[in-house]
């Protein structure tokens, strides 16, 4: 497979992650609360719609929650591994995994912290039942950087010199 093929590959598989880990995380939240209603398809997306009036602030602010943090869960996992991932000889494995980590990484602390005032709020909505919103953002803006900092210094460079064929 060419690289081009590769690297389209590696963002569909990360597209198609992070929805699984991070609407699963609602998923699974939503049925333990037993307010679960109904999974929803948007064009390219997926929601997990609930029984809001079933659930506490609290568990509403956990609801919306737990797909950022399932997501960096699995960032950090990933991040921890990437060196044992680098010596697959794969390099479609190893592209999906670099893909994946990047969005895991910081799909999300991008989102709660930016984007989510320009998409109405989303998680932030949840989030912001507990926590003022503005230092929330502020928050996840940190971890944007920490995550961006921790790729660029950790995680490129194992990938790097693995398709380079140095690992």
């Amino acid at each position: 497979m060419n690289k081009r093929m590769r690297q389209y590959t590696g963002l569909l598989s990360a597209v198609l992650t992070y929805y699984i880990i991070h609407e699963g995380a609602h998923l699974i939240y939503a049925l333990s609360a037993g307010a679960f209603r109904q999974i929803n398809f948007m064009g390219i997306g997926v929601q997990i719609e609930i029984y809001s009036e079933r659930m506490s602030d609290t568990q509403l602010c956990i609801f919306c929650a737990a797909g950022a943090a399932a997501t960096l869960a699995a960032a950090y996992v990933l991040t921890l591994t990437a060196p044992r991932i680098c010596r697959v000889r794969s390099k479609v494995f190893k592209a999906c995994m670099y893909y994946i980590t990047i969005v895991m990484l910081l799909l999300d602390p991008l989102y709660l912290s930016v984007l989510c005032g320009f998409f109405g709020g989303g998680d932030m909505n949840g989030i912001a039942l507990l926590f003022p919103e503005w230092p929330a953002r502020a928050f996840f803006g940190l971890l944007l950087v920490i995550n961006g900092v921790l790729f660029l210094k950790t995680v490129l460079p194992k990938y790097k010199a693995a398709f380079a064929g140095n690992e």
